[in-house]
């Protein structure tokens, strides 16, 4: 099952600052939903480890994520794949574009695509795109305060 997602968020940091917290493991590991480990495997490579739970069915994802297109300090492309077990797999990427804005702040612009099978698959389109979004929504929130200097709470 294929799902896509766009959107469009504001961050209260200019755009070397972001690109610097975009590319770093351990900022991506305390915003990812669910990321129990990201690692750093190669130059633009990392391991991935995450619990994700969509409805009923509850499983952690193990998977390699790499980033390519890359135009520093103006975006990548970020793709992985990870397997859940008998959840099933996920794989999928991002277009991420950077651009500077007003009052010192930076635009991030994003088109995700990504598709899952297995158990996951049967759950239903509406409440995997509910989750996807809730998730991509719960990332940007602790992103946007990563950028500004203060860690959010666990």
């Amino acid at each position: 099952m294929a799902m896509t997602m766009s959107g469009e968020v504001m961050l209260p940091a200019d755009q070397q600052t972001v690109w610097e917290k975009l590319n770093d493991p351990e900022v991506l590991k305390r915003c990812i939903p669910g990321c129990e480990s990201l690692e750093k495997t190669g130059d633009n490579e990392l391991q991935a480890s995450a619990k994700v739970a969509v409805g009923p069915v509850k499983a952690t994802f193990k998977g390699k994520v790499t980033l390519s297109d890359i135009d520093p300090p103006n975006g990548y492309r970020i793709s992985g794949e990870g397997q859940g077990g008998v959840a099933g797999f996920a794989k999928g990427g991002a277009s991420v574009r950077l651009e500077p804005a007003e009052d010192g702040q930076t635009r991030m612009t994003y088109d995700v695509d990504a598709s899952v099978g297995g158990k996951i698959a049967q759950l239903g389109g509406r409440l995997i795109n509910g989750v996807a979004k809730k998730y991509a929504d719960g990332f940007f929130e602790t992103f946007a305060k990563e950028v500004q200097g203060g860690q959010p709470s666990a």
